[in-house]
């Protein structure tokens, strides 16, 4: 999807390409590709690169025009992974600015787009509104790993008493996110340092809005590494927990198995073919009976002094 604005607002929507105009585009289609490359002169390549979900982020300057990509956090709900990052490419000429990504984010939502708080407000500074979209990025990586701290707690609790391996997955794949957010944020910082000290930008930097941006990157990625930190322990001990969990059940059913031979074997002795005491009495079975079951309640009960059970 393709949509135009007069500036960086959002707000103010334009149905061709005008000089000083902001163009968004979120998951191209074909025709978008193509209308990409045509209409708006964007090299190939770096439309390619822009849309290619492993790509770095990065900083480049030509005579013609710069770039900027940074990652940003989305929501995932395909893989089984809760989260993930893409790259966001920031490609900037003379007449336009244009924003590309290969799906739908909330950096830069295609129904409101606007990257400020006070949504009225409109700029026309690219490097400033480069400057907001790491503030927001940096934002939205921290509510994703509020949330993510909040999965893992839920996980914790059906990890205590699981014996399966289906938990132990659930937070292998909050780990995977993690290491994908630090990776990412630590990109990001990069970026923000090369655009901090590039001399290539001959307008004035909010040099406030430059440090908010890097405090936003710097907490989310302490976040990240602590959470990382703690789930790496939390997949050792909880391995340790389930095989423990494993062997409680097992040698539960070991001594219900004892228990339940003690009557077996009574009623395999007196079912015997041969000559026993008791053979002509009306009281075998019922006294056979009883001290199967005497005996079984009796092994219970030492089992449960051993504290066994």
């Amino acid at each position: 999807m393709i949509k135009i604005f007069k500036t960086f607002g959002g707000y103010v929507e334009t149905p061709k390409a005008e000089k000083g105009c902001w163009i968004n585009v979120t998951q191209p289609t074909t025709e978008e590709f193509q209308r990409l490359t045509e209409e708006f002169h964007l090299p190939k390549d770096i439309v390619l690169d822009i849309l290619d979900p492993d790509e770095r982020p990065r900083v480049e300057f030509d005579d013609d025009w710069s770039l900027v990509i940074m990652r940003i956090p989305v929501e995932n709900k395909n893989n089984g992974l809760p989260f993930h990052t893409i790259p966001l490419g920031i490609f900037m000429v003379e007449g336009y600015t244009l924003t590309l990504c290969l799906q739908h984010n909330e950096i830069l939502p295609i129904e409101q787009p606007s990257p400020f708080r006070e949504h009225y407000r409109q700029i026309s500074d690219v490097f400033n509104f480069i400057l907001r979209l790491f503030l927001r990025s940096g934002n939205t990586y921290l509510r994703y790993l509020k949330q993510i701290n909040q999965m893992t707690a839920l996980i914790e609790q059906d990890l205590e008493k699981s014996i399966k391996n289906r938990e132990l997955n659930k937070l292998l794949k909050m780990e995977k996110c993690l290491v994908y957010f630090i990776t990412s944020i630590k990109a990001n910082e990069i970026v923000l340092a090369r655009l901090r000290n590039s001399r290539k930008i001959t307008t004035e930097i909010n040099e406030d809005l430059l440090e908010d941006a890097m405090i936003e990157n710097k907490q989310a990625l302490e976040m990240a590494q602590i959470y990382s930190d703690i789930q790496s322990g939390m997949m050792d001990a909880f391995a340790s927990v389930i095989s423990n969990n494993l062997n409680v059940v097992m040698k539960q059913l070991t001594l219900i198995s004892i228990i339940l031979m003690i009557p077996t074997l009574i009623a395999s002795i007196f079912g015997m073919n041969v000559p026993n005491f008791m053979e002509k009495s009306n009281w075998a079975l019922p006294s056979i009976i009883i001290a199967s079951l005497l005996l079984s309640f009796l092994g219970v009960i030492l089992f449960r002094k051993r504290q066994w059970f």
